[in-house]
This record gives C-alpha cells, sequence and structure tokens, in this order.
C-alpha cells in the first residue's frame, strides 16, 4: 500500500467511526541514543551514550542504571502507599496497614530517635562486655546472627541437595567488615588508606558508646580481622568450594572443630532443629574455630561489638548513622549523601513487612494482563530452549532427554506468590524504631526457621515481589520474576515484542541456564543432585566455556584492573546463552510472519537494543574497584559489547563486517547451544 493510499485509508476509518489500534511502540529510549557512535563498533554506547554523557550518579548511590531507576521507581510507588496509611484515620491494631504505617512512622521520628543515643543498644553490649568463655561468645554470635543484628557468618535456608523435601542450613564464610579479602592483605595505596580508615571508624564507633581503650581495641579488631581474610577462600575458591559443600550435624562438627561451640552458636537460631548444616568453605572454618580458641576473649568481644553498633547505625542517633555512612559510603565507595529518611522507612518497610506492601504495590500497579502477556514471553523462551538443547549436537539423546524433563519440571513464579503471609502477633510500635527493628527480625527468623523442620513448601517465594531482579533456584528448580521486575524498559506493556525479548526474554533464558551451567547441571528434573551428563559431555561444556573466560579477561575498566573472567564465567555463560535463546524465541513469537520496522530499526536490531538498554549503568570508580574483585557479573559495558560479539543474529542485524570494532572472526566466537 502506498503512503497515499494508506492516508485515504485512515481518513476513510476515522469518517467512518471504525477505531484504529495505535501504532506499536518500539519502547526503545531514543533520545538516550549517541547516533555519532557506530553499533557496529560500540551497541552499549550506540544505544546509551547520550544518557551517560548527561546522566549523574545520585549522591546517595555507588552506582546508577536501569536497574537502579526502576527500584527508585518502586521506591516512590511504596511512598505513596506508605504515606496513604500514615494519613488514614483509622486503622485496626494488629493489621497490615497498622504495621506498615507504624514501623515507618518510628523511622521518619529522628528526634525520638537521636534522644536515645547509644541506649537501645546498650542491653547487647553489656552482655558481650560479660562474655567470659567460648559458649558466651558462641551464643551471642547465634544472636546477633538470628536478628541480623551483626552476627559473623551468613546463614541461609537451602534444599538438600539429596532429599528435596529436607531443608538444611548454608553458612557462609565472613567475619570481616571490609568488602573483599583483598582490602587486608594486599598492599595497594588503595587498600592501605582503607585499613588505615577502617580502624580509625572503629575507634570513633568505640568512642561514642564510652570506651577509654578504644584507639588500642580498634587495633586488635583489625588484627583479627586480618587473620581471618588471609584464611578465607578467594571468591573463585570459594564459588568451587561451596559446590561441594557436604551436610553435617551439629554433632559432627562438635567433633570435627571443638574448639568453637557450634551447639551454642546454632540454638539462638533455631539451627540445633536443623537435618544439618553445609558448612560453604569447610577450610576456613576449621582455621576459624583455631584462632578463636587462640584469641583473647576480650578481643572476640569487641569484634562481635563493633559488628553489632555497625549493622545497627541505621536504627541509632545521627553519630552513629555519620560515622557508619562516612566510612562505608564517602571513603569505600565515593557515596556523597546518605540515603534520604523516607528512604530508609521505605525499605524497612519493604524488607520487614515484605507481603504486606508487595500486596498492596501489586493492586495498585500489576495488572493481571501483565501477568498473562509475561507468561506467554516465558514459555516461548522455554519453547525455544527446548529446540537449542535439541539442536546440540555435542550432547547424547539420553542427557537431552534428562535436559527436556527438567526443563518440563521447572516451575515458574511470575508476578507475586498465589498466597500471602500473615504478620499476626508481630507488634510494631509508632515510637521504637529499634525495637521494632529487633522484634521484626526475630518474627521473620523465627519465620524462615519454622520450614527446617518442616521441608520445603510448594509455591513458596524466596525473593521479594518488589526485587527488580529474577532468579533461579538449583534447590527448587524454580524460576521468580518478582512483579517490580515487569515493568519498561525491561518489559513494556506498550511495546512491540522485540524489545521485550531483548531484555525480559533475554533475562529469562539467562535464568534457565543456570539450571544447566556448571553447577546447575549437577541438579537432575527433580533438583537432586546427580551426575547425569557423560564425562565427555562435561569437558566439552568445560572447553566451549574456557573461551568465555578468555575473552572476558581480555577487559579492562579502569587503567591496571581486568575483568576476571574465571569469577564472570558462569554469569557470562547465563548472558551468551539467556541471549541466543531469547533471540530464537524472538523469532518464534513472529509466527514466520516479517518483523515491522519501527523507529527506523528492524525488529532484530530492536532486539539487540533492548538487550543494550537494559545493561545502561554509571558506576562510581571506587566502587567498581571492588566489583571487579569480587562480584560474578561483568561491568554492564561488556555484558553488552562482550557477549553480542558471539551472536550471529548481531551481524546479520546491524551489517557487521571485518574492520567493526566489534567483529570477532566466526572461528572465535563462543557458543554452548
Amino acid at each position: 500500500m502506498t503512503a497515499r493510499m494508506a492516508l485515504l485509508a485512515g481518513l476513510l476509518a476515522t469518517a467512518l467511526g471504525v477505531a484504529q489500534a495505535p501504532a506499536p511502540s518500539s519502547g526503545l529510549d531514543l533520545a538516550g541514543f549517541d547516533r555519532s557512535v557506530r553499533p557496529q563498533d560500540d551497541l552499549f554506547r550506540f544505544a546509551n551514550g547520550r544518557w551517560l554523557a548527561t546522566a549523574d550518579i545520585p549522591p546517595d548511590r555507588t552506582t546508577y542504571g536501569t536497574f537502579a531507576e526502576l527500584a527508585d521507581r518502586v521506591e516512590a510507588d511504596m511512598r505513596a502507599i506508605v504515606e496513604d496509611l500514615t494519613r488514614a484515620p483509622r486503622r485496626r491494631p494488629g493489621s497490615p496497614e497498622q504495621l506498615i504505617a507504624d514501623l515507618y512512622t518510628s523511622v521518619i521520628d529522628e528526634a525520638r530517635v537521636d534522644a536515645l543515643g547509644a541506649t537501645p543498644i546498650r542491653a547487647t553490649l553489656t552482655r558481650l562486655e560479660s562474655a567470659r568463655t567460648m559458649r558466651d561468645l558462641a551464643t551471642e554470635a547465634g544472636v546477633l546472627t538470628a536478628t541480623a543484628g551483626g552476627g559473623p557468618f551468613a546463614v541461609t535456608l537451602g534444599v538438600s541437595t539429596t532429599d528435596a523435601t529436607r531443608v538444611i542450613a548454608q553458612v557462609a564464610q565472613g567475619g570481616i567488615l571490609l568488602p573483599n579479602r583483598d582490602y587486608y592483605l594486599v598492599n595497594d595505596p588503595a587498600f592501605i588508606a582503607a585499613r588505615t580508615k577502617y580502624e580509625s571508624y572503629i575507634s570513633r564507633i568505640l568512642t561514642l558508646i564510652g570506651r577509654t581503650d578504644a584507639a588500642a581495641a580498634a587495633r586488635a579488631v583489625v588484627a583479627f580481622e586480618t587473620e581471618l581474610a588471609r584464611m578465607q577462600l578467594p571468591p573463585v575458591e570459594s564459588t568451587r568450594s561451596a559446590s561441594a559443600a557436604t551436610v553435617n550435624t551439629l554433632a559432627e562438627l562438635s567433633a570435627s572443630m571443638p574448639e568453637f561451640d557450634w551447639r551454642a552458636w546454632a540454638k539462638p537460631q533455631g539451627l540445633d532443629l536443623a537435618w544439618g548444616l553445609s558448612l560453604q568453605q569447610s577450610s576456613f572454618f576449621r582455621s576459624f574455630a583455631k584462632l578463636a580458641a587462640s584469641t583473647p576473649i576480650d578481643t572476640m568481644s569487641t569484634w562481635l561489638t563493633v559488628r553489632h553498633i555497625t549493622a545497627m547505625a541505621p536504627y541509632l542517633s545521627r553519630p552513629f548513622i555519620d560515622a557508619r555512612f562516612e566510612f562505608f559510603g564517602t571513603d569505600l565507595t565515593g557515596q556523597t549523601l546518605p540515603r534520604a529518611r523516607w528512604k530508609v522507612g521505605v525499605g524497612l518497610v519493604s524488607g520487614n513487612l515484605t507481603d504486606a506492601i508487595a500486596r498492596l504495590y501489586v493492586e495498585r500497579h500489576f495488572p493481571p494482563p501483565a501477568q498473562a502477556r509475561a507468561r506467554r514471553i516465558v514459555a516461548n523462551v522455554i519453547k525455544a530452549y527446548r529446540e537449542a538443547i535439541e539442536d546440540a549436537d555435542w550432547l547424547s539423546r539420553s542427557t537431552k532427554s534428562q535436559a527436556l524433563a527438567k526443563l518440563t519440571n521447572l516451575s515458574l513464579r511470575i508476578g507475586f506468590p498465589t498466597s500471602w503471609r500473615d504478620y499476626a502477633g508481630l507488634q510494631i510500635s509508632p515510637t521504637d524504631l529499634f525495637g521494632n527493628v529487633m522484634r521484626a527480625r526475630r518474627f521473620d527468623g523465627d519465620f524462615r526457621l519454622s520450614r527446617v523442620g518442616g521441608g520445603a513448601r510448594d509455591g513458596e517465594w524466596l525473593v521479594s515481589p518488589l526485587s527488580v531482579n529474577a532468579f533461579y533456584s538449583q534447590g527448587m528448580n524454580a524460576i521468580f520474576v518478582p512483579a517490580a521486575f515487569l515493568q519498561p524498559p525491561l518489559f513494556d506493556m506498550a511495546a512491540d515484542e522485540a524489545v521485550n525479548y531483548g531484555a525480559f526474554g533475554a533475562t529469562i533464558g539467562h535464568e534457565i541456564t543456570h539450571g544447566f551451567d556448571d553447577r546447575g547441571r549437577r541438579y537432575d528434573a527433580g533438583a537432586i543432585a546427580r551426575d547425569w551428563w557423560t564425562t565427555d559431555e562435561e569437558r566439552e561444556f568445560a572447553r566451549r566455556a574456557s573461551g568465555l573466560v578468555t575473552q572476558f579477561d581480555a577487559f579492562s575498566p579502569i587503567e591496571g584492573s581486568r575483568v576476571n573472567g574465571t569469577l564472570t564465567r558462569t554469569e557470562n555463560i547465563g548472558d551468551m546463552v539467556g541471549l541466543s535463546v531469547a533471540h530464537r524465541a524472538y523469532r518464534l513469537s513472529l509466527g514466520g510472519k516479517p518483523a515491522p520496522e519501527i523507529d527506523g530499526f528492524t525488529g532484530d536490531q530492536r532486539f539487540f537494543l533492548g538487550y543494550a538498554r537494559m545493561w545502561r549503568i554509571k558506576v562510581r570508580e571506587d566502587y567498581l574497584r571492588q566489583w571487579l574483585l569480587a562480584f560474578p557479573h561483568a561491568p554492564y559495558e561488556y555484558r553488552t559489547n562482550g557477549q553480542v560479539t558471539n551472536h550471529a543474529a548481531f551481524y546479520e542485524a546491524f551489517g557487521v563486517t571485518p574492520g567493526d570494532k566489534l567483529f570477532r572472526a566466526p572461528a572465535e566466537r563462543n557458543k554452548i547451544w
């Protein structure tokens, strides 16, 4: 149809009163493009360059970009809900509305909090100062862990790898407050300066609670944490150790590591009832037990005191807040302002009354059609994944069959849980911030630990519907896509599907891949740990993945620092396969019809531009240094430019040829399936 004919048809339809469907939106942020950059040379900057040049990282953040923008949007939506509730004339005691409004009010009343000084933590500090035995210290460490009040080791609940009906406790190495072991051990000028400032921070907060030996005590704590850092496994080794971790009973731990009182540590958390504990880095814990036995009780007591004050500082008076922010915010990351008080309040509500506020958020901001469309995209990605597995000529028919069975058993949890949690029994007061925090954390801890004896629950959600992220659980063979994630530009109800598949579809493909990557493939369709790949297949998988390690090792976002291709390998595999499968799924969604051109871009071009738009981000350099040391994800620039060079469809979409900066010879392109 010519342009003249199309115009006449449109005028006729209008004259006859026939409603015309609105023209589809591309979903692209055209204003953020930098058209002085060729997509064949730098897709990341072509799609995001103008935004990168003009956007500022907010002073209360270390990074800013797509996911932070969406988190801000969710935060503002929650603020509106919370403040509507605080203005309501009557709230039934114990109702979700009362709990939300009063918890938020207790945060906003800064004058009351400031007047209390260190009083809220005095009881815990007194117990720590009175500790005289290893049992005393282990008990207090368990209490602090149970209340998220500065416990030394992170404890999470997981499903047994041998029996999916049993819940176990997973315990990770820890005990240090600097971002990474290298901050204690490497004599880089930046790390030396961080250690000096950390010691000053410890001395400062100990002075705030009236310690007259603050400087000497600070030196002792830093020395103790330095020893812990030496014992910690580096990130790559730590991940390998966690993958091979075994489950032990408390009796077995007490027998093999008698220097630390594991029973006293476990009891306040309810872990004495657990079927078993999995120490994710067993060598660290063996060394820790010996170090604890040889360290003066006073030093360990002060170490726990520092951890408790640091954990609880956001809910104490201004001097504690300032001390914590000036070191952990400004000194370590370059952040220039702390979070606004209302943001602290909203964060506390969403973290401790998650289902109560999420239910209200879903009612306002997540309509049923959005969930239905998201499910259609996910179903198409799974269909494409089936095809990709079938096409993998290096997998045997038996392995393919088991892989397809795992896909069939994949549980999809889109938007929000089918049933919401009840907060009956939780006491929240508008005038007791610290008490609210402690009661809410204990309430949540009791709720989580009630699972220890009861096994995994069908339909259970492991993440908040308010999270701007998506997740895969190996132990449950389930994907979680929170409602807060399903909003533009990651998922756009008003847009053509190309961008939705490039962002949301690639995310789903990434998460599914975690069920078949170097760790996920060790779990079968029933989420039981079992080797179901042949030795040759595992060897071939490792060979194919090694190319990604080499590729990402070459990227250097900061002079003198490089991406760790081994550390980021698993996530890079997820990105590469996820992008490939999502593109296949996008083609399937077209049903054999040609994609329309919108905003001057073909469907395939919009697909890759949507992918690039998802990874839009700016990062403070101080924080990027931490990122490169410890984070399992590569910086987002390389998640874009590094990944698209492995996909033939990208070359076809943009006409990439030898001489273009994003060209990789076909033999150098990486592919799993």
